[in-house]
C-alpha cells in the first residue's frame, strides 16, 4: 500500500531476514569478526545466539553471500524438537542428498561421501542450523559425530548454530562437554543502540529509493527506539505500520507522537513491550547467571484497582475506532483513485473510438 504513496521502490521494513537489508551495527560488525575468525579456523562449530528478531540470521545470510561458491557448499536446517536420527535426515536433505528409506548407516555413508568428496575438489561445507535451542542433547551429539569426519589435517564440515539466549545454558550442560571443547568462536548478538537505530531506520529507507517522503523527525526516532528495545525485528514491524498509519491519513511527515501511536496499538495487539536489553558479549559457553527477585530490588507494584482496567478497556477501545476510522479513510482514498483511472480510461477509449 504506502510504497507507491512515499514512492519507495519495495517494501522497507519486511519481516523476512533479507541480506540486501544487512546493516552493520557495531554489534554486528564484531559478530561478523567472530564469524570471520571461525571461518578462518576452518573446523568446528561457530554460536551465535541472541534474543528473537535480533538479525541472527540475516547476519549469517550475509556472511554466505559473501563467501566464493566455488570453495564453499553452504546448507541450512531450521530446527524443531529433533531426535539424533531425524538431525542426520535434516542435515542429508538440506544437501541434497536422497533420505528415502535409507537407514541411519546409509545416512552416514552418504553423508560422509559428499562431505569428502567436495573437500577432494576444494570445496568446504558449512553447515548452518537456525533455532538451535530447540535442539536436543541427542540431536546436539549428532551434529557432534558429523564433525568427526575427517582427512588429513582439515576437517570436511563447520557448523553454525543460531539460537535464543537460553541455548547458551543447553549447550554449557555437562552432558555436552565435548561438543563445548569444539566451540571456537561464540558471540551474544544484542540489541542496537538508540543511535544506531536511527541508522538503520535510515539504512533500508535508504535501500528503497527514499528520498525523505515521509520525513521523520529527532522525535520519531528516539521513539522508534524507546518501543523497540533496538531489536531490528521489532523495529521493523512497528515502523511499517507507521509508514502504513501515514498512508491512510496521508500525511508526510511523521513525529514522535504517530510513532507512540502506533506503538500503542501494537501493545494492545501483540504485547509488543519492549525487549530487556541484553550486555554484548563473546564469553566461553556457560550457563547464564540466575536472576533472583529480591523484596528489596525493586518496590512492590500496588495491585491495579478495578478504574484503571477500565480505563485500559477504554484505551484500546479508542485504538480500535482510530483504527476503523482509518480503514474507512483508507477505503474512500482507494475508491477516488478507482474512479480516477476509470474516468482515464473512458477517455482514453472515447478517444480511440473518435
Amino acid at each position: 500500500m504506502y510504497e507507491t504513496f512515499y514512492g519507495l521502490s519495495a517494501p522497507p521494513f519486511q519481516l523476512s531476514p533479507d541480506h540486501r537489508f544487512f546493516f552493520e551495527s557495531s554489534v554486528h560488525r564484531t559478530a561478523l569478526a567472530h564469524l570471520s575468525y571461525g571461518l578462518d579456523r576452518g573446523e568446528g562449530f561457530i554460536v551465535i545466539t541472541g534474543e528473537v528478531g535480533a538479525g541472527k540470521t540475516t547476519l549469517v545470510g550475509h556472511l554466505l553471500e559473501t563467501l566464493d561458491r566455488s570453495r564453499f557448499v553452504a546448507a541450512r536446517v531450521v530446527s524443531t524438537q529433533l531426535q539424533g536420527d531425524d538431525m542426520l535426515r535434516m542435515v542429508a536433505a538440506a544437501f541434497g542428498l536422497p533420505i528415502a528409506g535409507a537407514g541411519k548407516a546409509d545416512l552416514l555413508g552418504r553423508v560422509e561421501a559428499f562431505l569428502l568428496a567436495n573437500q577432494a575438489e576444494g570445496r568446504r561445507c558449512l553447515l548452518v542450523v537456525d533455532e538451535a535451542q530447540n535442539l536436543s542433547i541427542p540431536a546436539l551429539e549428532e551434529l557432534r559425530m558429523l564433525s568427526n569426519f575427517q582427512s588429513g589435517a582439515q576437517a570436511p564440515l563447520q557448523s553454525f548454530l543460531l539460537g535464543q539466549p537460553q541455548f547458551r545454558a543447553t549447550i554449557a550442560s555437562p552432558d555436552l562437554e565435548q561438543l563445548r571443547q569444539r566451540v571456537i568462536a561464540s558471540y551474544h548478538l544484542g540489541p542496537l543502540s538508540a543511535r544506531e537505530t536511527r541508522s538503520y531506520v535510515e539504512h533500508r529507507l535508504a535501500a528503497v529509493a527514499w528520498r525523505g517522503d515521509p520525513a521523520l523527525d529527532d522525535g520519531a526516532f528516539a521513539a522508534v527506539h524507546a518501543a523497540t528495545g533496538g531489536v531490528p525485528r521489532r523495529i521493523n514491524t512497528l515502523c511499517s505500520r507507521v509508514l502504513l498509519l501515514g498512508f491512510l491519513e496521508e500525511l508526510h511527515a511523521l513525529d514522535a507522537r504517530h510513532v507512540e501511536r502506533v506503538a500503542a496499538e501494537l501493545a494492545a495487539e501483540l504485547d509488543f513491550a519492549p525487549a530487556p536489553r541484553a550486555a554484548t558479549q563473546a564469553a566461553p559457553m556457560a550457563a547464564p547467571p540466575v536472576l533472583a527477585a529480591t523484596r528489596d530490588a525493586a518496590p512492590q507494584q500496588a495491585p491495579r484497582r478495578l478504574d484503571g482496567r477500565h480505563d485500559e478497556a477504554m484505551d484500546r477501545i479508542a485504538a480500535l475506532e482510530r483504527r476503523i476510522a482509518a480503514q474507512e479513510r483508507a477505503i474512500a482514498r482507494q475508491e477516488r483513485l478507482l474512479l480516477q483511472a476509470l474516468g482515464a480510461a473512458t477517455v482514453m477509449l472515447d478517444a480511440a473510438s473518435g
